[in-house]
Protein backbone atom coordinates (compact mmCIF):
# COMPACT_ATOMS: atom_id res chain seq x y z
CA UNK A 1 0.00 0.00 0.00
CA UNK A 2 1.26 3.36 -0.82
CA UNK A 3 -0.48 6.86 0.28
CA UNK A 4 -3.99 6.85 0.26
CA UNK A 5 -6.80 9.31 2.11
CA UNK A 6 -10.07 8.33 3.11
CA UNK A 7 -12.71 10.81 4.01
CA UNK A 8 -15.12 9.61 7.06
CA UNK A 9 -16.85 13.49 7.09
CA UNK A 10 -16.67 16.07 5.02
CA UNK A 11 -19.71 18.48 6.63
CA UNK A 12 -19.49 21.39 8.78
CA UNK A 13 -21.30 21.96 12.22
CA UNK A 14 -24.41 19.79 11.52
CA UNK A 15 -24.20 16.43 10.32
CA UNK A 16 -27.08 15.19 7.50
CA UNK A 17 -28.81 11.71 6.90
CA UNK A 18 -26.09 11.34 4.20
CA UNK A 19 -22.80 13.49 5.38
CA UNK A 20 -21.36 13.72 8.65
CA UNK A 21 -18.81 15.82 10.25
CA UNK A 22 -15.36 16.18 9.72
CA UNK A 23 -12.96 13.36 9.90
CA UNK A 24 -9.95 11.70 7.15
CA UNK A 25 -7.77 8.43 7.93
CA UNK A 26 -4.45 8.65 6.11
CA UNK A 27 -2.99 5.45 5.41
CA UNK A 28 0.85 5.39 4.60
CA UNK A 29 2.14 2.29 4.15
CA UNK A 30 0.60 0.19 6.66
CA UNK A 31 0.51 3.31 9.15
CA UNK A 32 -2.71 4.78 9.83
CA UNK A 33 -3.16 8.14 11.08
CA UNK A 34 -6.65 9.95 11.90
CA UNK A 35 -7.35 13.61 11.34
CA UNK A 36 -10.48 14.81 13.57
CA UNK A 37 -12.86 13.06 14.55
CA UNK A 38 -16.64 14.33 14.54
CA UNK A 39 -19.72 13.02 16.17
CA UNK A 40 -20.20 9.59 14.63
CA UNK A 41 -16.64 8.42 12.96
CA UNK A 42 -16.70 5.37 14.81
CA UNK A 43 -19.83 4.42 13.01
CA UNK A 44 -18.61 6.07 10.03
CA UNK A 45 -15.14 3.54 10.31
CA UNK A 46 -17.45 0.79 10.56
CA UNK A 47 -19.46 1.47 7.69
CA UNK A 48 -16.31 1.66 5.50
CA UNK A 49 -14.39 -0.90 6.81
CA UNK A 50 -11.98 1.11 8.17
CA UNK A 51 -9.96 -1.34 11.46
CA UNK A 52 -9.56 0.96 13.94
CA UNK A 53 -7.11 -0.57 15.93
CA UNK A 54 -4.77 -0.40 13.33
CA UNK A 55 -4.64 3.74 14.19
CA UNK A 56 -1.41 5.27 15.78
CA UNK A 57 -1.90 8.72 15.84
CA UNK A 58 -5.03 10.81 16.07
CA UNK A 59 -4.45 14.50 15.44
CA UNK A 60 -7.21 16.80 16.85
CA UNK A 61 -7.36 20.51 14.87
CA UNK A 62 -9.43 22.18 17.47
CA UNK A 63 -12.38 22.40 20.02
CA UNK A 64 -15.69 22.62 17.84
CA UNK A 65 -17.86 19.82 18.27
CA UNK A 66 -17.47 18.76 14.69
CA UNK A 67 -14.02 17.88 14.94
CA UNK A 68 -14.11 16.04 18.13
CA UNK A 69 -16.64 15.13 19.83
CA UNK A 70 -16.74 11.21 18.55
CA UNK A 71 -13.39 10.85 20.55
CA UNK A 72 -14.81 9.45 23.46
CA UNK A 73 -17.01 6.82 21.59
CA UNK A 74 -14.03 5.98 19.76
CA UNK A 75 -12.05 5.36 22.56
CA UNK A 76 -14.32 3.40 24.23
CA UNK A 77 -14.91 1.11 21.27
CA UNK A 78 -11.02 0.81 20.77
CA UNK A 79 -11.04 -0.17 24.70
CA UNK A 80 -14.19 -3.01 24.27
CA UNK A 81 -12.36 -4.43 21.33
CA UNK A 82 -9.28 -5.03 23.24
CA UNK A 83 -7.01 -2.44 22.48
CA UNK A 84 -3.68 -2.70 24.71
CA UNK A 85 -1.58 -0.75 22.35
CA UNK A 86 -0.64 3.30 23.55
CA UNK A 87 -2.27 5.79 21.35
CA UNK A 88 -0.93 9.23 20.92
CA UNK A 89 -3.26 12.15 20.60
CA UNK A 90 -1.85 15.41 19.19
CA UNK A 91 -4.48 18.17 20.64
CA UNK A 92 -5.33 21.36 21.53
CA UNK A 93 -4.78 22.07 25.57
CA UNK A 94 -7.79 21.40 27.20
CA UNK A 95 -8.79 18.34 25.51
CA UNK A 96 -7.03 15.78 28.35
CA UNK A 97 -8.99 17.04 30.95
CA UNK A 98 -12.45 16.86 28.63
CA UNK A 99 -11.67 13.09 27.94
CA UNK A 100 -10.33 11.86 31.36
CA UNK A 101 -13.99 13.93 33.02
CA UNK A 102 -16.22 11.78 30.71
CA UNK A 103 -14.05 8.62 31.62
CA UNK A 104 -14.49 9.98 35.57
CA UNK A 105 -17.87 10.30 35.27
CA UNK A 106 -18.51 7.49 33.63
CA UNK A 107 -16.63 5.63 36.39
CA UNK A 108 -14.29 3.94 33.43
CA UNK A 109 -10.93 2.70 33.05
CA UNK A 110 -9.37 2.65 29.65
CA UNK A 111 -7.20 -1.04 29.34
CA UNK A 112 -4.80 1.25 26.81
CA UNK A 113 -2.23 4.34 27.88
CA UNK A 114 -3.38 7.43 25.74
CA UNK A 115 -0.28 9.73 25.25
CA UNK A 116 -1.88 13.76 24.64
CA UNK A 117 0.52 15.54 23.10
CA UNK A 118 -1.00 19.77 23.33
CA UNK A 119 -0.07 21.60 20.76
CA UNK A 120 1.48 25.27 20.33
CA UNK A 121 -0.97 27.90 18.41
CA UNK A 122 1.11 30.68 16.42
CA UNK A 123 1.47 32.02 13.14
CA UNK A 124 4.51 30.05 12.03
CA UNK A 125 5.17 25.96 11.34
CA UNK A 126 5.81 23.41 14.16
CA UNK A 127 7.43 19.92 14.04
CA UNK A 128 5.02 17.66 16.26
CA UNK A 129 5.51 14.38 14.85
CA UNK A 130 7.85 11.61 13.27
CA UNK A 131 7.99 8.00 12.96
CA UNK A 132 9.85 5.65 10.10
CA UNK A 133 7.04 6.73 7.83
CA UNK A 134 6.28 10.64 8.19
CA UNK A 135 6.45 13.72 9.69
CA UNK A 136 3.95 15.91 10.86
CA UNK A 137 4.26 19.76 11.15
CA UNK A 138 1.44 22.36 11.89
CA UNK A 139 -0.10 24.78 9.68
CA UNK A 140 -1.43 27.96 11.15
CA UNK A 141 -5.14 28.92 10.58
CA UNK A 142 -7.29 31.98 10.88
CA UNK A 143 -10.25 30.67 12.78
CA UNK A 144 -12.23 31.68 15.99
CA UNK A 145 -10.63 29.57 17.95
CA UNK A 146 -7.07 28.72 18.18
CA UNK A 147 -6.62 25.94 15.10
CA UNK A 148 -4.26 24.12 13.26
CA UNK A 149 -3.97 22.98 10.26
CA UNK A 150 -1.58 19.45 9.57
CA UNK A 151 1.15 18.92 7.19
CA UNK A 152 2.13 14.78 6.35
CA UNK A 153 5.35 14.41 4.78
CA UNK A 154 6.21 11.25 3.62
CA UNK A 155 10.12 10.09 3.94
CA UNK A 156 12.18 9.30 1.19
CA UNK A 157 11.69 5.55 -0.06
CA UNK A 158 14.45 2.99 -0.13
CA UNK A 159 15.43 1.72 -3.53
CA UNK A 160 13.83 -1.00 -4.93
CA UNK A 161 16.53 -4.32 -5.63
CA UNK A 162 15.17 -5.94 -9.19
CA UNK A 163 13.64 -9.27 -8.30
CA UNK A 164 15.41 -11.41 -10.81
CA UNK A 165 18.76 -10.35 -9.51
CA UNK A 166 18.42 -11.79 -5.91
CA UNK A 167 18.81 -15.54 -6.94
CA UNK A 168 20.74 -14.58 -10.46
CA UNK A 169 23.49 -12.99 -8.09
CA UNK A 170 22.75 -15.19 -5.10
CA UNK A 171 21.85 -12.26 -3.01
CA UNK A 172 21.89 -13.38 0.83
CA UNK A 173 18.60 -12.17 2.33
CA UNK A 174 21.01 -10.67 5.46
CA UNK A 175 22.14 -8.33 2.65
CA UNK A 176 19.13 -7.00 0.82
CA UNK A 177 18.08 -4.57 3.93
CA UNK A 178 21.31 -2.59 3.40
CA UNK A 179 21.73 -2.79 -0.61
CA UNK A 180 17.92 -1.19 -0.80
CA UNK A 181 19.57 1.26 1.35
CA UNK A 182 21.94 1.89 -0.86
CA UNK A 183 24.87 -0.27 -0.55
CA UNK A 184 26.85 -2.04 -3.22
CA UNK A 185 26.73 -5.97 -3.19
CA UNK A 186 29.93 -7.65 -2.68
CA UNK A 187 29.72 -11.13 -3.69
CA UNK A 188 32.19 -13.70 -2.01
CA UNK A 189 34.34 -14.09 -5.20
CA UNK A 190 34.97 -10.88 -4.74
CA UNK A 191 33.03 -9.09 -7.48
CA UNK A 192 31.45 -5.79 -6.67
CA UNK A 193 28.04 -4.67 -8.24
CA UNK A 194 27.12 -1.38 -7.54
CA UNK A 195 23.71 -0.26 -6.17
CA UNK A 196 22.34 1.39 -8.98
CA UNK A 197 23.11 -2.02 -11.04
CA UNK A 198 20.88 -4.34 -8.75
CA UNK A 199 18.52 -1.61 -7.65
CA UNK A 200 15.66 0.96 -9.27
CA UNK A 201 14.83 4.33 -8.20
CA UNK A 202 13.08 4.20 -5.15
CA UNK A 203 8.80 4.93 -5.19
CA UNK A 204 7.73 8.81 -4.92
CA UNK A 205 7.29 10.03 -1.41
CA UNK A 206 3.92 11.87 -0.96
CA UNK A 207 3.39 14.98 0.75
CA UNK A 208 -0.74 16.15 2.26
CA UNK A 209 -1.81 18.99 3.58
CA UNK A 210 -5.04 19.50 6.02
CA UNK A 211 -6.49 23.06 6.55
CA UNK A 212 -9.71 23.06 8.33
CA UNK A 213 -11.52 25.10 9.80
CA UNK A 214 -9.80 28.50 8.18
CA UNK A 215 -11.14 31.72 6.39
CA UNK A 216 -8.89 33.09 3.76
CA UNK A 217 -5.53 34.04 4.36
CA UNK A 218 -2.59 33.06 2.24
CA UNK A 219 0.16 33.23 5.06
CA UNK A 220 -0.11 29.70 4.85
CA UNK A 221 0.90 29.12 1.42
CA UNK A 222 4.51 29.26 1.92
CA UNK A 223 3.70 26.47 4.32
CA UNK A 224 1.95 24.39 1.80
CA UNK A 225 3.81 24.89 -1.00
CA UNK A 226 3.92 22.57 -3.78
CA UNK A 227 2.17 19.58 -1.82
CA UNK A 228 0.83 16.96 -3.86
CA UNK A 229 -2.40 17.02 -2.13
CA UNK A 230 -4.39 19.89 -0.53
CA UNK A 231 -7.59 19.43 1.55
CA UNK A 232 -9.16 23.06 2.39
CA UNK A 233 -12.47 23.67 3.88
CA UNK A 234 -15.15 25.65 1.48
CA UNK A 235 -17.88 25.94 3.87
CA UNK A 236 -19.42 28.57 1.25
CA UNK A 237 -20.42 29.00 -1.90
CA UNK A 238 -19.79 33.02 -3.23
CA UNK A 239 -23.35 33.73 -2.20
CA UNK A 240 -22.34 33.93 1.41
CA UNK A 241 -19.01 35.22 1.27
CA UNK A 242 -19.77 37.70 3.81
CA UNK A 243 -21.02 34.73 6.05
CA UNK A 244 -17.69 33.01 5.38
CA UNK A 245 -15.72 36.11 6.76
CA UNK A 246 -17.98 36.61 9.78
CA UNK A 247 -17.71 33.01 10.73
CA UNK A 248 -14.27 32.58 9.82
CA UNK A 249 -14.57 30.28 7.27
CA UNK A 250 -13.20 29.86 3.43
CA UNK A 251 -15.65 30.07 -0.09
CA UNK A 252 -14.49 27.23 -2.65
CA UNK A 253 -12.87 30.29 -4.39
CA UNK A 254 -10.91 31.05 -1.62
CA UNK A 255 -9.56 27.63 -1.28
CA UNK A 256 -9.04 27.35 -4.91
CA UNK A 257 -7.07 30.46 -4.61
CA UNK A 258 -5.13 29.31 -2.07
CA UNK A 259 -4.18 25.98 -4.04
CA UNK A 260 -3.52 28.01 -7.09
CA UNK A 261 -0.95 30.58 -5.09
CA UNK A 262 0.66 26.98 -3.31
CA UNK A 263 1.00 25.41 -6.76
CA UNK A 264 -0.54 21.76 -5.02
CA UNK A 265 -1.19 19.09 -7.37
CA UNK A 266 -4.94 18.58 -6.36
CA UNK A 267 -6.81 20.23 -4.33
CA UNK A 268 -9.77 18.48 -2.37
CA UNK A 269 -12.70 20.81 -0.89
CA UNK A 270 -15.31 20.19 2.13
CA UNK A 271 -16.21 20.82 5.26
CA UNK A 272 -19.73 22.10 3.69
CA UNK A 273 -22.07 24.14 5.34
CA UNK A 274 -25.86 21.49 6.21
CA UNK A 275 -27.70 24.45 3.84
CA UNK A 276 -26.41 22.77 0.61
CA UNK A 277 -28.06 19.68 -0.65
CA UNK A 278 -25.14 19.30 -3.16
CA UNK A 279 -21.81 20.60 -4.03
CA UNK A 280 -22.17 21.06 -8.19
CA UNK A 281 -21.87 25.34 -7.17
CA UNK A 282 -19.01 25.12 -4.88
CA UNK A 283 -16.71 22.58 -7.65
CA UNK A 284 -17.47 24.59 -10.53
CA UNK A 285 -16.69 27.95 -8.75
CA UNK A 286 -13.32 26.07 -7.40
CA UNK A 287 -12.41 24.85 -10.97
CA UNK A 288 -12.58 28.48 -11.99
CA UNK A 289 -9.56 28.92 -10.17
CA UNK A 290 -8.13 26.20 -10.00
CA UNK A 291 -9.30 22.99 -12.64
CA UNK A 292 -7.78 19.91 -10.63
CA UNK A 293 -10.28 20.27 -7.50
CA UNK A 294 -12.33 17.08 -6.34
CA UNK A 295 -15.06 17.33 -4.05
CA UNK A 296 -14.46 15.35 -0.57
CA UNK A 297 -17.60 13.22 0.00
CA UNK A 298 -17.97 10.48 2.92
CA UNK A 299 -16.12 7.49 2.15
CA UNK A 300 -14.84 8.21 -1.08
CA UNK A 301 -11.14 7.23 -1.04
CA UNK A 302 -8.05 9.38 -2.87
CA UNK A 303 -4.70 7.52 -3.52
CA UNK A 304 -1.27 7.93 -5.12
CA UNK A 305 -2.73 6.61 -8.29
CA UNK A 306 -5.45 9.87 -8.37
CA UNK A 307 -2.07 11.94 -7.77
Amino acid sequence: MGFELKILGANSAIPTATRNTTSQLISINQSHYLIDCGEGTQIQMRKYRVKMQRIKTIFISHLHGDHFFGLIGLLNTMHLLGRQNELSIFCPPGLREIINLQLKVADSRLNFEIKFEELEFNNGQNHIYSDNIADVYTIPLDHRIPCNGFLFVEKPKNRRIKKELIDKLKIPIEQLPKIKEGADFHREDGRVFQNEEITLPPRKSYSYAFCSDTRYNDRIVPFIENVDLLYHEATFTEAFRERAQQTYHSTARDAATIAEKAKVGKLIIGHYSARYKNFDQHLEEAREVFANTELALDGHTFSSRDL
